[in-house]
């Protein structure tokens, strides 16, 4: 297994390298704007190195588990359109409409579908029709590859909310003896980190900046709500689809409090804005790197919520209901966080800690 999970590494790490060459010769780049602050055009092809490095090592040594040729099907339309996106900048229309196109395969040839709530409400399973199951199944697909699209503003935090998923993933699998599963987990984890060190500047620094992209984005969206999905929805489960909700909680806490406050507005729940967590802690003082262990810790908790409720099996109407009021401390904690600053930082300067120390010159002692 060692050597394997070296060769991972080794293969995304190369196809990173060769794709950027690619990615500047055919000005697949992002470039700064008003929203951008980065310098320099930076190459759009983390999502597609870490795609071809899974698609290359699935088909060489094909994981135990069902669908996997219609998952890099699904996965490689979605890949391609996010690459379409990067260079040509598509409608979120067009965009939405290939999610559409990709629940349908899923839902009709691979049977993969969110079928059951499973008891969230307390009184029994939450079973679905056959055509809220399709809507709630492409509400999921959408919503997932659109958090983790949303989430994706400073380096290192996408790749790294993913690693923190597909771990908490991949525990859940082992644990339940879904071995398959677990390894392709695994897969998709080493298969990121080499992006993950070339986005944040390591060993490089800034001259080999690598961006995930919109291919990216809704790679590892799609990939965590086929797994979800897989894992929760089944005759073998792994967890309760209750626990799927804390395994993503904040990129998807992150989606729906800034649709929700764009809505507010009168705006496009799709329009580009600089109010995402991520800027917050930023505007509030923290640096890029503390943003990123911020928010990759907040992340962590949910996640661990998530495996530890799972594990003592907590009933599924509490973790669901904990989810709601989370998710509504979170919104109104974004909604008033200046408020909240400035609190904060007005008891701070009361603290005795944050008062200046008397100077005592030479002079001054007896």
């Amino acid at each position: 297994m060692d050597s394997r999970l070296t060769a991972i590494v080794s293969v995304s790490f190369l196809s990173l390298i060769v794709l950027r060459r690619v990615a500047l010769a055919v000005n697949l780049v992002d470039k700064p704007s008003a929203r951008k602050h980065h310098l320099g055009s930076i190459p759009l092809v983390g999502g597609l190195a870490i795609y071809l490095t899974i698609c290359l090592f699935l088909l060489n040594t094909p994981i135990s588990s069902s669908d996997i040729p219609l998952f890099l099907l699904c996965s490689g339309m979605l890949v391609l359109t996010g690459a379409l996106d990067d260079k040509f900048d598509i409608s979120v229309k067009s965009r939405l409409l290939i999610q559409l196109i990709v629940t349908i395969v899923m839902f009709t040839l691979c049977n993969v579908q969110l079928a059951t709530l499973g008891g969230i409400l307390g009184w029994g399973e939450l079973t679905l029709s056959s055509s809220a199951s399709f809507l709630i199944t492409f509400l999921a697909v959408a919503g997932a590859i659109n958090a983790f699209n949303m989430v994706d503003g400073i380096d290192g935090l996408l790749g790294g909310l993913a690693v923190i998923t597909f771990s908490a993933l991949g525990y859940l699998f082992l644990t339940s003896g879904q071995v398959g599963l677990y390894q392709f987990c695994l897969l998709v984890v080493f298969a990121t980190l080499p992006y993950i060190l070339l986005n944040i500047g390591f060993p490089f620094g800034a001259r080999m900046k690598i961006f995930m992209g919109d291919a990216g984005s809704m790679f590892i969206g799609f990939t965590v709500v086929w797994l979800l999905l897989a894992g929760s929805q089944t005759a073998e489960s792994s967890f309760r689809p209750v626990t799927a909700l804390w395994l993503i909680a904040l990129p998807l806490m992150d989606m729906a409090t800034i649709m929700i406050r764009r809505i507010r507005k009168g705006q496009s729940p799709f329009k580009p804005d600089r109010e995402h967590l991520h800027h917050i802690c930023q505007r509030v003082g923290l640096s890029p790197k503390l943003t990123l262990l911020t928010i990759c810790t907040i992340a962590t908790v949910f996640a661990s919520v998530g495996v530890v409720g799972e594990a003592l099996k907590i009933r599924e109407s509490t973790m669901f209901m904990s989810f709601i009021l989370t998710f509504s401390g979170y919104y109104m904690a974004i909604c008033h966080i200046w408020r909240i600053t400035t609190f904060i930082r007005k008891v701070s300067s009361l603290l005795p800690l944050n008062k200046p120390t008397p100077q005592i010159s030479d002079g001054d002692h007896q």
